[in-house]
């Protein structure tokens, strides 16, 4: 989806914002308690990661300050500095055990003005960051935001710690990610309440409503081939959980988990791997400068790249 120039001046209505039933302090529990193994499955991440990256290379940007929101353990860090070596970053995280996994870094005490080393850390909330208005000019997010309860918040803050024309560049989960386990839990009869990603199109409006310029969403599928149901299972639960609230009590045992292995494995294909889906939405969009007499101004590097993407 593109939302081309000028839809920054659109007031869409959003009449329910989607909304995950979960808490942030859930979702940082989670990952305290998984920050040891994530290293461990953490391929798609890495993966997904580097592919965003790439994406800045038809992008004229030369940003002194980045900030890695839900940056982990920090994964991104190497190569957004080889590709931007003056600039500083700037970890943000939830979670303090994925944060204490960032090597050679420091936690950062002072915000402004902006010194340090170039990779410090901050633990804190996306939508909250401890950052002042318009001192960021890239801010990047991978594979973070579908475990926000209400990522309709998030966008407005953004916008805000952005400078003028500075660069929202992140990526997250689809509708359509783990389907094949959903089916599975369907045919073993499990109850299943999984976290009900959201679709890149409301994404595209939720940019659009916090005030971004020439907001870009486009998807693409990424499947993963595990050789047994329980390594199926490891890594869907090392990637994160299910943070709902209305989630099951406890783990599935007895004659349901024996289902919804049987399940699994019946899905193998013919060379006898397991599938495992996930749809990664992309996001880029800008910080429109201030109108001045009733126009507001584009520059023409930012349209030259809008026109590469579409």
């Amino acid at each position: 989806m593109s939302l081309g120039p000028g839809s920054s001046e659109l007031t869409p209505t959003i009449v329910d914002p989607p909304r995950m039933p979960a808490r942030t302090d859930t979702v940082r529990r989670q990952f305290d308690h998984r920050a040891v193994r994530f290293g461990e499955h953490d391929f798609l991440v890495r993966e997904v990661g580097q592919r965003l990256i790439e994406r800045l290379q038809v992008i004229r940007l030369d940003p002194g300050r980045i900030v890695d929101v839900g940056c982990g353990a920090g994964g991104a860090r190497r190569a957004l500095l080889e590709r931007y070596p003056r600039a500083h970053w700037l970890g943000v995280d939830l979670s303090p055990a994925m944060l204490a996994r960032v090597p050679a870094a420091t936690f950062l005490s002072r915000l402004l003005p902006w010194r340090g080393p170039p990779a410090q850390l901050a633990c804190a909330e996306a939508a909250a960051l401890p950052l002042a208005d318009g001192s960021v000019d890239l801010l990047f997010s991978n594979l973070m935001l579908h475990w926000h309860p209400q990522p309709h918040t998030v966008f407005p803050e953004w916008l805000r710690v952005l400078r003028a024309d500075g660069l929202l560049l992140f990526s997250c989960f689809g509708p359509d990610t783990l389907k094949e386990l959903r089916q599975a839990c369907a045919a073993a009869g499990i109850a299943a309440r999984p976290m009900p990603f959201v679709d890149m199109h409301d994404f595209g409006d939720m940019m659009v409503a916090a005030g971004f310029a020439t907001p870009v969403m486009d998807a693409e599928t990424i499947r993963l081939t595990y050789g047994s149901p329980q390594a199926l299972l490891r890594e869907a639960a090392a990637l994160g959980g299910n943070p709902r609230d209305d989630r099951a009590a406890g783990l599935v045992s007895g004659r349901r988990a024996r289902a919804l292995l049987q399940a699994l494995d019946a899905m193998r294909d013919a060379a006898g791997r397991i599938a495992l889906t996930f749809e990664i939405a992309y996001g880029h969009a800008w910080k429109p400068r201030p109108r001045i007499g009733g126009q507001s101004t584009v520059s023409l590097d930012r349209l030259r790249a809008q026109l590469r993407r579409s």
